[in-house]
């Protein structure tokens, strides 16, 4: 049932004291929740007998059967592809290539020749021989069908006709078959089925008449190309019903998962109860009351903002963002690449001082040559120390250059051999300035997790991190998105994780009332 188009928090908990949408790829989302999913998502932290609709459940533990073992990896499956196709715009798929240079291309390929090798020679035989070829008809035949409308009753009808393949089997058998004229009209109606894109291919086609297996083996290519053009129209179309329905479709199917595989919260619980405790601790340096509980969006927001420094080599992510591990991955080390190119520029700034401030070309270009030697610095083999030798050395260069180009004395052997010194002892973990810029930026990304209206303070970094303020803008807006959406669809399930952590960690005589916690969690 499509939803209405009132607009959602950042969180399912409380239509208050929440983050709206960035104005970002979330704005596709705006019209897909209902003001029921916040109201029913806050009742389900603030008491236990939460509606029905909201409260989510899990099977006990039990044993699973094959049957709900492939039922459930089939709900993933298609979990996976909903989301995938609603939060990225540009979702396709490719017609079927093996990698170059990989066994199953060299399988594939020698298949396919031996094959063709086959036709050619029975086409060969005399008198010839048409069995392989009326079956390539045949899947020619079906495959075309399968393009059309239910509507077009007039091409399906003379396709029918003309690809008659009893009729051509009787040809065949007194040798008056015309295989180069059905070609031909295969060719024809299918330069009038494909897609605008694939015109210069049925010109390609139509000039490639010589070798009739050449023909028949570049018609299937094409084919073939015309499939993955068909499914990722079919997703164009998927797209639109599920930007009204997401939340209810992932939602629900999510739930399914859940009825079926037991103990499948597991890794959001300890993920939550990790942000609950910090934010207990938070809580209780600066309460007086022993039982003082932090508000639930401060435990998710926390939890959240542990994404960003995420050891995905270590620890499994959550399973509410099974999705968009490989969009958080992403995120992190796109982030990551900004803080080490900040770190390099404040420490070349302090160093050298006044000579080199303010000139926004030479910070531009210092920037710039940074960051692409910082390229790919999340790679296995990517030898971080050895890379920032390199970056110190090229500064320097350019330092020296600006520097005599405007009449200062280049700097010292003893002063580039301390300032490339300290650009590698970046690489340590208390290093003082990689601490800072790492605290700024989750000062940066808590900031915007708690406003109301986050995209109106993108522009406002901490000071610091001017330097990337136009790198880290566009990585905020994209975690946020990602966020918001997630707290839309998995909000109930937060809710309920939540209350039951923070109650069960209070002794019954301390434990807050429903209504407090209800207070709590909107007053932040």
């Amino acid at each position: 049932m499509p939803l209405n188009d009132e607009r959602p928090g950042s969180m399912s908990f409380s239509g208050e004291d929440q983050g709206s949408d960035v104005e970002s790829s979330s704005e596709r989302c705006d019209s897909i929740t209902s003001a029921s999913d916040l109201d029913c998502s806050q009742e389900s932290f603030a008491s236990n007998n939460s509606s029905k609709h909201c409260t989510p459940s899990s099977s006990p533990p039990k044993v699973l059967s094959l049957d709900e073992v492939m039922d459930s990896a089939r709900d993933l499956s298609n979990l996976t592809l909903a989301h995938e196709i609603i939060v990225n715009p540009n979702f396709h798929l490719e017609a079927n290539s093996p990698p170059q240079d990989s066994l199953f291309k060299s399988v594939k390929d020698n298949l396919h020749k031996a094959f063709w090798d086959i036709l050619e020679a029975e086409l060969n035989d005399d008198p010839p021989e048409y069995g392989q070829a009326i079956k390539l008809l045949e899947e020619i035949k079906e495959t075309m069908l399968s393009f059309l409308n239910p509507g077009a009753n007039r091409i399906r009808t003379q396709i029918m006709e003309v690809l008659d393949i009893d009729l051509i089997r009787q040809q065949a058998d007194n040798d008056v078959i015309d295989i180069q004229g059905i070609a031909s009209y295969i060719i024809t109606t299918i330069g009038k089925m494909c897609a605008p894109a694939r015109d210069e291919e049925i010109k390609k086609l139509q000039h490639n008449t010589d070798n009739i297996v050449t023909l028949f083996r570049e018609i299937f290519r094409v084919l073939d190309l015309m499939k993955a053009d068909m499914v990722n129209w079919e997703i164009n179309n998927i797209r639109r019903v599920l930007l009204k329905q997401s939340v209810e479709y992932e939602r629900a199917t999510f739930q399914s998962i859940l009825d079926k595989t037991p103990n499948s919260l597991n890794n959001t619980t300890k993920w939550i109860k990790c942000a609950l405790e910090e934010s207990q601790s938070a809580v209780s340096s600066t309460e007086v009351k022993q039982t003082a509980v932090p508000g639930p969006f401060q435990v998710l927001n926390t939890a959240f903002l542990h994404l960003l420094t995420w050891d995905y080599t270590k620890n499994t992510v959550p399973e509410t963002l099974m999705t968009d591990e490989g969009r958080l991955r992403e995120i992190q080390e796109h982030l990551q690449q900004c803080q080490a190119v900040n770190e390099v520029l404040l420490i070349v700034y302090s160093t050298i001082g006044g000579p080199i401030q303010g000139l926004p070309t030479l910070s531009e270009r210092l920037k710039r040559m940074t960051t692409v030697l910082l390229d790919g610095m999340h790679r296995p083999n990517f030898n971080l120390e050895e890379t920032l030798q390199g970056v110190s050395a090229q500064i320097c260069c350019e330092l020296n250059k600006s520097l005599t180009e405007r009449g200062y004395s280049p700097l010292t052997s003893t002063l580039q051999a301390t300032l490339t010194g300290q650009i590698c002892s970046i690489t340590e973990k208390d290093n003082p300035i990689r601490t800072l810029v790492e605290d700024r930026v989750q000062q940066y990304f808590k900031m915007l997790l708690c406003d109301a209206k986050p995209q109106g303070k993108l522009e406002q970094v901490p000071a610091g991190l001017t330097i990337i303020k136009h790198d880290l803008m566009p990585v905020a807006a994209k975690f946020l998105s990602l966020v918001n959406y997630n707290k839309t669809v998995y909000g109930p399930y937060y809710a309920d994780i939540i209350r039951r952590l923070m109650f069960n960690n209070f002794p019954s005589e301390e434990r807050p009332s429903h209504s407090a916690a209800q207070d709590t969690a909107v007053s932040k």
